[in-house]
């Protein structure tokens, strides 16, 4: 059994509204209702869905109950509280962020698994590359082998605005060395840049190994998460605005020679709404793709 984590906790700020439950299909589908089909027959066999507790039933009636019909699923709440003894939320006010998140799924899952964001289109291809890796026979749940999705970055890119992206670095081998994060990317004329915190720009190269947070691990991360979580609940114990990303926690792994990532050549085109703006490009080229024979017209008839 291979489990799909489905990171649901967001808020969609820049967004305006619950992206995760956004209907994009013609019969009420969810961006999460794409990736858990193409999931599905990839050889995944459950879902968990990491939620707020706040939107439990709005979630429950756009997406969960619809999905659930049709694989096994579950759902888990990412709470504020769910920390280790010793640490203090009362201050807190948002989500500790996905390495937080994927350690509140514990309980929930046996064996390998994969995490996606709920609110990006991967494609088939990367939820196929996901399968193969995880159900390696090499890769036993006590192996510290995990992989990773990497898409072009010039396929992963709005023109509503920038977005955040972790720009990967891989050896000969095709294994991670590094992860840095860039949180203002956007094209400007026929040049890809960041835009720095001082307002100079970097030009980045097109065919950069772009991660959209679609990873493979075994269960043995856990321990890592949940080590690196203390260690950073005691670096930001002062900072209420400070999350645990899971992109930062892999880093971190790679950094003290914890962990090997493999990177998965993707060729798929990403598609999101990290804007308003961009859900009538994320509805036309799910049309396009229906009308390609891709995908049916009722996902789940």
């Amino acid at each position: 059994m291979i489990t799909l984590v489905v990171m649901a906790a967001g808020m969609g700020s820049r967004f305006g509204g619950l992206k995760q439950i956004e209907s994009i299909g013609e019969y009420g589908e969810s961006i999460a209702d794409y990736s858990i089909f193409d999931a599905r027959r990839a050889g995944f066999t459950k879902v968990v869905f990491v939620i707020k507790r706040e939107i439990e039933e709005v979630f429950r009636e756009k997406v969960f109950d619809r999905i659930s019909k049709n694989i096994e699923s579950e759902m888990v709440f990412q709470e504020i509280d769910d920390i280790p003894a010793g640490f203090d939320s009362s201050e807190r006010m948002k989500p500790w962020g996905t390495g937080h998140a994927i350690i509140c799924c514990k309980k929930n899952i046996e064996g390998n698994f994969a995490v996606v964001n709920a609110d990006d289109f991967y494609g088939y291809g990367a939820f196929l590359g996901l399968s193969g890796f995880l159900t390696d026979p090499e890769n036993t749940p006590d192996t510290a082998r995990y992989c990773m999705a990497g898409y072009r970055l010039d396929r992963t890119l709005t023109e509503n605005g920038t977005v955040a992206r972790g720009i990967c670095v891989a050896d000969e081998n095709g294994y991670l060395t590094s992860v840095e994060e860039l949180t203002k990317i956007k094209p400007l004329g026929d040049k890809i840049v960041n835009v720095n915190d001082d307002s100079s720009l970097t030009e980045l190269d097109p065919g950069a190994i772009s991660s959209m947070n679609a990873w493979g691990f075994t269960r043995r991360v856990f321990g890592e998460l949940e080590e690196g979580f203390a260690e950073f609940l005691r670096d930001k114990k002062n900072d209420p605005k400070a999350e645990y990303y899971l992109s930062y926690a892999v880093g971190d792994m790679l950094l003290n020679k914890k962990a090997a990532v493999k990177v998965l050549p993707c060729e798929e085109k990403w598609y999101g709404f990290t804007y308003r703006e961009d859900l009538g490009t994320v509805k036309n080229a799910i049309r396009e793709m229906i009308n390609d024979g891709k995908y049916p017209k009722n996902l789940w008839e």
